[in-house]
């Protein structure tokens, strides 16, 4: 295809194509409106084309605000874009321009941009003419004429477009300061530090944040614009939404309520604060705020609402009336229902496991509540009533309980001082309170008593006690304590009884127990409780020289043949088949170890095997080398080492190879007295 050269081209064609190419296509609604470009060129002018700097194809995007706005670069084949940034006008500085479908750029530039839709040239490049601007008559002015023009720029055009970099524009610069200065190039850094002073622009990059589960990041946005604009109620709104996923519900509250105030009638604001008081199991404020001003909340929080409110109330009757069991049964629902933040329920069922003799289970909900800090508001928690007495109030009253019961005296004493204090006229406050204090001075003269051994009169004292807290754990075994030195098995027998009703894992009473069993010559009854301390405190050495002794009287009760039996034994290491044979045959189990000095497992379980024997004093433990002693391994028929044996009475009664410790002291516990 052949090209005319540059000179034969006349003026009022490239006027044409030049007047063509910056006209707007389709709807020109918020679009900025350009006008035809006066180049100062008649129709009839030959005069020769000087090279020209700007391209006149224009694409351009509206901004969703329908303002003038518009950053102009210069795409590809002389396309020049307008993107809109809050009114930014910033210039590119890599221009090109097409002459009759022949591409020119600038020399040293050789950037270009993508086309917002428009078509541009496709001919070959020319060659780089020199550097000039068109002037209204025509002339050509050459490089370095600006510096001598007037300080007031020419206009190439009155639209809002900048037409690319060394363009001049009448009456301002390209950022339309009013400056009478040239502009040449706005760094793309510039306009985003703009934009991140923008609020709106960080609300939205925070809800994408948010969406995405990244509360910690979102969060971080919504602080930056409540720092830029404090008094947007929207922004704080959003913030609690965030804490919310944090699970930082006492900030939650906060920001909702500072939406509120900003905004009273802002309907997501309530509705969100009325989600957060159902999770905290305040009904009644939720109530106010899910159906604010006659709006209707969304389905899932009124159903919540209506099951939460549902299981407090019977928790409320239940309680009333010590079902323990349905009060456990209840709370646990209404958790489960939504009230999952509420520390008031979670106490609750603390106070019904303590009543059902759960006191374990009890310690260990009240020390793991949900963490409320109420603030200064209108709907703080410690002005809510539950259960008859005020929140925080009542979660005390409930620790005050629990600590009492697990001997923790002082504790519950500062305890429930602060429950009365928080609500002085509630009457089970005040009834705990003064039970509290008798029974510590009872405690304490009791414990004076016991040390002078004036038995009698501490059973008396810790009786005191009793009376004030029928249910109390650590004055039944103390009692029982006084019985035991007094001599009246019988009755320290129903005390640590007792104890142990309200605790079952209660250690010193079960000692006891044990002790006063074995008094009574009830070694069957006195063996099962040592072992289950044994179990509890396998390092105990007095309570496995205390089961040895129970479990050689059992024998003996039963007629049994008790010989060279002795608490404390060791590992005896065997080293002919004569004395195997021996140890093997003595009364009661024998556990032999077959093993070799090189094995590694070996090595592993044989001091494991020293710990076997001080645990089961009652057993004896042997140690065969199968190297050393090849002849008992022949005859046991020993090929892998370590095996395990146990005898009774000389006869093999199970054989373990290659044993885990567990395996192994399961089948020792089984075989022991």
């Amino acid at each position: 295809m052949s090209h005319k050269p540059i000179s034969e081209l006349g003026f009022k064609t490239l006027s044409d194509r030049f007047q063509k190419s910056v006209t707007c296509d389709g709807d020109d609604t918020n679009k900025p409106d350009f006008r035809e470009l006066d180049l100062g060129l008649g129709p009839g002018s030959a005069s020769p084309i000087s090279p020209l700097r700007v391209g006149p194809t224009i694409s351009s995007s509206s901004s969703s605000s329908g303002s003038v706005s518009g950053r102009i670069g210069v795409g590809s084949g002389g396309t020049i874009n307008h993107q809109h940034h809050s009114g930014e006008l910033t210039v590119d500085s890599s221009p090109t321009f097409s002459v009759g479908g022949s591409r020119v750029v600038k020399s040293g530039h050789a950037h270009t941009r993508p086309d917002s839709g428009t078509s541009s040239a496709t001919s070959p490049a020319m060659n780089v003419l020199p550097a000039g601007n068109i002037c209204p008559s025509g002339r050509v002015l050459k490089t370095g004429m600006m510096s001598n023009r007037s300080s007031k720029p020419e206009v190439l055009s009155l639209g809002s477009g900048n037409y690319g970099h060394g363009s001049i524009m009448r009456g301002g610069s390209g950022t339309g300061t009013g400056t009478g200065k040239t502009d040449t190039h706005v760094p793309v850094s510039s306009n985003s530090r703009r934009m991140s002073m923008d609020p709106e622009e960080l609300k939205r990059l925070g809800n994408e944040e948010y969406k995405k589960g990244h509360f910690l990041e979102a969060l971080r946005l919504y602080d930056k614009a409540i720092g830029l604009s404090p008094a947007n109620a929207a922004y704080h709104c959003n913030r609690a939404a965030a804490l919310m996923g944090l699970k930082r519900l006492s900030e939650a509250v906060k920001e909702c309520d500072e939406a509120i105030k900003l905004d009273s009638g802002y309907v997501r604001a309530h509705h969100r604060l009325g989600s957060l008081l159902v999770s905290l199991g305040q009904v009644e404020n939720a109530r106010r705020h899910l159906y604010f001003k006659g709006y209707q909340p969304d389905p899932n929080e009124a159903q919540k609402l209506q099951l939460v409110e549902k299981h407090l109330n019977k928790c409320t009757d239940l309680r009333r009336v010590r079902d323990w069991g349905n009060v456990l049964k209840e709370s646990d629902a209404a958790i489960v229902s939504g009230a999952d933040a509420c520390a008031q329920l979670f106490a609750c069922k603390a106070e019904a496991l303590l009543k059902l003799h759960q006191l374990d289970d009890a310690d260990s909900v009240i020390s793991h509540l949900p963490k409320f800090e109420a603030s200064n508001s209108s709907l703080s928690c410690s002005q809510m009533k539950l259960f008859g007495m005020q929140s925080e109030a009542y979660v005390l009253f409930v620790r005050a309980q629990i600590d009492l019961s697990l001997g923790r005296f002082e504790n519950a004493l500062t305890s429930i001082e602060k429950s009365g204090h928080i609500d002085p006229r509630n009457v089970e406050v005040a009834v705990l309170l003064q039970n509290i204090r008798s029974l510590c001075k009872s405690r304490a003269r009791g414990n004076e008593l016991f040390k002078s051994e004036r038995y009698t009169e501490a059973c008396s004292a810790y009786g005191d006690g009793l009376k004030s807290d029928p249910s109390n754990p650590i004055l039944y075994c103390n009692r029982a304590a006084c019985w035991f030195k007094l001599g009246q098995f019988e009755r320290s027998l129903d005390d640590c009884n007792q104890a142990l009703l309200i605790h079952p894992h209660y250690t010193k009473a079960l000692l006891r127990r044990a002790a006063t069993f074995s008094k009574l010559e009830r070694w069957a009854e006195s063996v099962t409780d040592y072992e289950v301390l044994r179990r509890a405190l396998p390092n105990d050495n007095d309570i496995a020289e205390s089961l040895f002794h129970a479990q050689v009287a059992l024998k003996k009760s039963r007629g049994e043949e008790v010989y060279n039996l002795k608490f404390g034994g060791e590992v005896e290491l065997i080293n002919d088949l004569e004395q195997f044979k021996a140890a093997v045959v003595t009364t009661g189990a024998s556990v032999v170890l077959f093993k070799t000095a090189s094995d590694l497992q070996c090595k592993q379980i044989s001091p494991f095997l020293d710990t076997l024997c001080k645990r089961y004093p009652s057993i004896n433990f042997l140690k065969v080398d199968i190297e050393e002693s090849p002849t008992i391994a022949n005859v046991e028929n020993v090929r892998i080492v370590p095996t395990i044996k146990i005898y009774k009475k000389g006869n093999r009664m199970k054989e373990l190879v290659c044993p885990c410790r567990e395996a192994l002291e399961s089948s020792v516990r089984h075989y022991s007295f």
